[in-house]
């Protein structure tokens, strides 16, 4: 009698599926979102061959105002701060928007003028003319106090521009970097020969920001050992990220 072998049915379990990975958006979908976006916004720089503007003339500025505002780049870009607290790329969101869309139609024979971050004017001029003309915080000596340009400010009137934020050229802690470094270099030169570093000295100062935290790594390039206060948590762990910084303490017993 032949011998026969039973399985066992197999039963199909409907296991849940696991949700798939969303998809991150590319950086060129980033800057399309920021370019045709109105109003608070992420803004990341166009990046590539595709122009956005008439022409490469305008497109540059362009490029370099978004990038000023770039989440890696800027201090605190919801508020249009590039960098030393108060130093902003555009006066307000508004202003932000209209001067986007004012150099992707300003033609080559055309000037767009900017005056403390917003736009408020478009010349014909002509092609060996310059694309835009940026003119920040002019006040009168007179007026030149921070309390009446706190009073315009607060008016919507002006804003505060830095050297490379309202100019829409910052780059970074970088920017800064090696003059920093330079600085430190003639301190040593000067006071202790001109072949001297800061080897074997303690640098104290304070600030992590986009220009301050410059200093640690400028003062290990020297050879010194540098202390740094700040009280921004978020900025610490930036230069720590970056490697400006080597480590950090919560007091200044523990640092010392």
């Amino acid at each position: 009698m032949p011998v026969t072998k039973k399985t066992a049915k197999k039963t199909k379990t409907n296991k849940p599926k696991k949700p798939a990975a969303k998809k991150q958006p590319t950086v060129a979908q980033l800057a399309e979102i920021a370019l045709n976006g109105k109003g608070q916004r992420p803004i990341y720089a166009p990046r590539g061959k595709k122009l956005h503007a008439k022409s490469w003339l305008t497109e540059a500025p362009l490029r370099m105002l978004m990038n000023n505002l770039d989440p890696a780049n800027a201090e605190n870009p919801a508020d249009l701060v590039v960098y030393g607290g108060i130093g902003q790329a555009a006066r307000d969101w508004k202003s932000f928007d209209a001067i986007i869309k004012s150099l992707r139609e300003l033609k080559n024979d055309e000037s767009l003028l900017i005056q403390s971050g917003k736009p408020v004017a478009v010349f014909k001029t002509h092609t060996d003319a310059p694309r835009v003309l940026i003119a920040n915080s002019n006040l009168v000596p007179k007026w030149a106090t921070w309390e009446h340009f706190n009073e315009l400010r607060d008016r919507g009137l002006m804003m505060f521009g830095q050297m490379t934020a309202g100019s829409w050229i910052y780059i970074g802690t970088q920017g800064i970097l090696q003059g920093t470094y330079e600085t430190f270099a003639a301190a040593a030169r000067k006071h202790w020969g001109s072949k001297a570093t800061l080897k074997g000295k303690l640098v104290v100062t304070a600030g992590l920001g986009g220009m301050g935290g410059a200093q640690p790594l400028a003062a290990t390039m020297c050879g010194a050992v540098s202390l740094n206060a700040e009280v921004d948590a978020s900025r610490i762990q930036r230069r720590l990220d970056t490697r400006y910084l080597d480590e950090w303490s919560p007091t200044i017993d523990h640092a010392i």
